[in-house]
């Protein structure tokens, strides 16, 4: 039997998008845009294993040929390349980046518990830095809340926790509380709602705003133009079983080890980031096996990837507009 849409959301269950057609974009045209004030950033997202960041990298070389001199920097979108030390799982490659400069990767420390008001909070003064000295700022990543935060045009309220409104919280089903958050804010995405933390910590921030107005500041991009790296599901399969051989052999299980060993990290806190740290620590502490890892891993990455683009598809039903492109065009 057919599941409606309200029992697809309180079982958590994101709707299945339809992929876009690709565009073939202009980079004179976005450049001449950028240059011109129509847009005050240009983002490049997509889901894992799209080939954003080579993308992204590609794109700044290109405006850096159009201008004549290097002028585009990119800062990353992503929520786990912040953490030094937590390169193979978290798929840094900044080998790639070459001569293009990168802000936000490796600012905090692993084990910690970087947050959104933080994230965006070091997006604006990376953002300010670059314009101020006449470069063009190259949003990149796949995290959603982190691309919202940097392109929502207001500030995120840093507000303390409210422990006995938590605690009222946990008493429900995770169902419940999909329910509520989208009667509170229709516009959370489906990264915030599976997430029982993320949704207290959503309908807490929506409850406080009740009472306080959103500050409207002037430094973060209105006028951002969006592209997406477009890859065909099977592909994008393809690339993610790939990929996560690769990095086994590069030695993605000897990284948590020297986490956890040399770093002396609680495997709790590495369990904290989810997919490469949840499952290869499981594996190092004993309680999976080599191919159960593997299995379970490879399952959690295809089911990420279809969440992020499903989140991407509901900015465009929010009223973004993100330009697809093929990852390969500017080859």
């Amino acid at each position: 039997m057919k599941k409606t849409r309200e029992e697809k959301i309180h079982l958590g269950v994101p709707p299945m998008a339809e992929l876009p057609d690709p565009e073939n974009i202009s980079i004179p045209e976005v450049l001449s845009l950028f240059d011109n004030g129509e847009i005050d950033l240009i983002c490049v997202l997509g889901p894992t294993a799209s080939g954003k960041t080579s993308y992204a990298v590609k794109l700044c070389r290109k405006i850096n040929s159009l201008r004549g001199k290097p002028s585009a920097e990119i800062i990353s979108a992503d929520s786990r390349q912040v953490y030094r030390g937590m390169d193979i799982g978290t798929g840094k490659d900044l080998s790639e980046y070459g001569e293009i400069p990168y802000h936000l990767i490796d600012i905090a420390p692993a084990g910690s518990r970087y947050n959104i008001y933080e994230y965006q909070r070091d997006f604006e003064n990376a953002y300010v830095d670059i314009v101020k000295r006449g470069m063009v700022p190259v949003l990149c990543g796949g995290s959603g809340l982190y691309i919202e935060a940097a392109t929502c045009g207001y500030i995120l309220p840093e507000l303390p926790a409210d422990p006995d409104f938590r605690l009222n919280l946990e008493k429900e089903d995770i169902g419940t509380l999909r329910l509520r958050l989208l009667k509170e804010a229709p516009d959370t995405g489906m990264g915030t709602l599976q997430s029982k933390r993320r949704i207290i910590r959503a309908l807490e921030v929506a409850e406080y705003r009740k009472t306080h107005p959103i500050e409207d500041p002037g430094f973060l991009p209105k006028k951002v133009y969006f592209i997406g790296t477009l890859v065909s599901r099977e592909e994008r399969i393809r690339r993610i079983d790939s990929r996560l051989e690769s990095r086994i052999e590069e030695g993605m299980i000897d990284e948590v080890r020297r986490l956890i060993n040399e770093e002396g990290i609680d495997p709790e806190d590495l369990m904290y980031y989810g997919l490469e740290y949840k499952f290869i620590t499981q594996h190092v502490l004993g309680i999976l096996s080599l191919e159960e890892m593997k299995t379970l891993l490879g399952n959690a990455i295809h089911q990420f990837a279809k969440r992020q683009m499903t989140w991407f598809r509901g900015m465009e039903n929010k009223g973004y507009t993100i330009h697809w492109v093929e990852p390969s065009s500017l080859d």
